[in-house]
């Protein structure tokens, strides 16, 4: 009775761990939403699939449960890491919600206290503000705060107040989720929040798509952002007021200037 929760990274092979491509490899059972399911397809030809859509994460979650306790070892594979906005919470919600004894088993391919309960190990993958960080240049070498604008599962009152009081704290902010076809506002009420405790000038990386074939890399300044091409996929690095937009790259210095002769 196993289930492993995997991170799959941007989706493309070459970005996955050696530990998340053996696992799945090895299980009997592939679950996972639609895109992630086709962006590992030459892993899991023989494999048994459970695969749906956006909005269906419980009913996923719930069905790779079911498999992991009837006996069979099952995968649940998120995009990026599966600890971040992805599925490892939801399977600890679950458990604790049906009252399901969980036991830690990192690092062990076949734990032999499986009939005492759901044997459960989290593989982290490359979260999509790792990825897009990288391509944007080094804009998270310093504190930063990730927040989500999709307001589906979080009520806006509560995003508005931390885009507040990250923009107070002067924390490069991540933004997830800016934009979708039924959600068109958030970002602009984003940046007007931000705008609030932040220069107009403040560089702003934009990433979409990182490591996948869609991949685009480009850059604004905050007062700009809102009319930035953005979507479900894109991440966007809003500066502190110590970021710096160097030719085609964005970083956020650490401090060794101040304290290093560089």
């Amino acid at each position: 009775m196993i289930l492993y929760v995997i991170g799959t990274g941007p989706g493309d092979i070459a970005y996955m761990s050696q530990r998340a491509i053996e696992v799945i490899k090895q299980v009997d059972c592939v679950a996972g939403y639609t895109t992630y399911i086709d962006l590992i397809s030459d892993l899991i030809k023989d494999k048994e699939i459970i695969s749906t859509g956006m909005m269906k994460e419980v009913e996923r979650v719930e069905k790779a449960i079911e498999q992991a306790l009837s006996g069979k070892s099952c995968a649940l594979v998120s995009g990026g890491d599966p600890g971040i906005y992805a599925m490892a919470g939801l399977v600890f919600e679950i458990c604790q919600q049906r009252n399901i004894k969980i036991l830690r088993t990192q690092g062990k391919s076949n734990p032999s206290d499986s009939d005492l309960g759901l044997c459960l190990e989290i593989i982290p993958g490359i979260p999509a503000l790792a990825a897009g960080a990288a391509l944007a240049g080094a804009p998270l070498t310093h504190d930063f705060a990730a927040i989500s604008l999709s307001d589906l599962l979080t009520p806006w009152e509560k995003i508005e107040k931390r885009l507040t009081c990250a923009a107070m704290a002067d924390f490069v902010i991540v933004l997830y989720n800016p934009k979708s076809k039924k959600r068109d506002w958030q970002l602009k009420r984003a940046q007007d929040l931000i705008l609030e405790h932040r220069d107009a000038a403040t560089p702003v990386g934009i990433v979409t798509g990182a490591m996948r074939e869609n991949q685009s890399i480009s850059f604004t300044t905050l007062d700009q952002m809102d009319t930035a091409r953005v979507g479900m996929q894109t991440v966007i690095f809003i500066g502190s007021s110590a970021s710096i937009r160097y030719l085609d790259f964005l970083f956020t210095p650490r401090g060794y200037s101040k304290k290093y002769d560089i």
